[in-house]
């Protein structure tokens, strides 16, 4: 029974010191913020934004990579893109060798080695990398028009040769 009685008691104890006690605190802060005005100037008024168009969209993005390539321009010597290589192209002018011409009914053939082979070329055919194609065939030596493009991305033509090469005599095997 005493515990009965003791539960409430201690109940109501404990309820008794969660009372309200700042109310005194809270007065004072109400009294002390009446005399405190804030000392700020007034805002200057709003000026109004000068509008700006963006004008470099039309200038050159130096971010993009076709800033680093040379424009490509249409003049009247440009490498037909759409022609089908011919073997010869695969090397450089300086690796090919005229070893021999054969005139067949009439038109010369050249013979030229590259890498260990022989092949049989004529007029109109490509030889090198630069897309050289002959325009003469003579006894000594192949003619041809090379389209090489320069620096600002101009295709020109240039005229090179290749001249008929001397085999040395092979050296008797002892």
């Amino acid at each position: 029974m005493r515990l009965t009685l003791m539960l409430p008691l201690a109940a109501v104890l404990l309820l008794s010191g969660c009372s309200d006690q700042q109310d005194d605190l809270r007065h004072w802060m109400a009294e002390a913020s009446k005399d405190l005005k804030p000392n700020l100037k007034p805002l200057p008024p709003i000026q109004q934004a000068v509008e700006v168009t963006y004008e470099g969209a039309t200038r050159t993005d130096p971010f993009r990579a076709a800033k680093l390539e040379p424009d490509k321009k249409s003049g009247m010597f440009m490498p037909d893109a759409n022609r089908r290589k011919e073997p010869l192209e695969a090397f450089p002018l300086e690796s090919l060798k005229m070893v021999g011409v054969l005139i067949k009914r009439g038109q010369s053939h050249a013979i030229v080695a590259a890498d260990k082979t022989l092949h049989q070329v004529r007029l109109g055919n490509y030889l090198g990398q630069n897309y050289g194609q002959i325009t003469a065939i003579s006894e000594s030596e192949i003619t041809l028009k090379e389209l090489v493009e320069d620096a600002g991305g101009e295709w020109t033509e240039r005229i090179s040769t290749l001249q008929l090469q001397e085999q040395a005599p092979q050296e008797a095997k002892k």
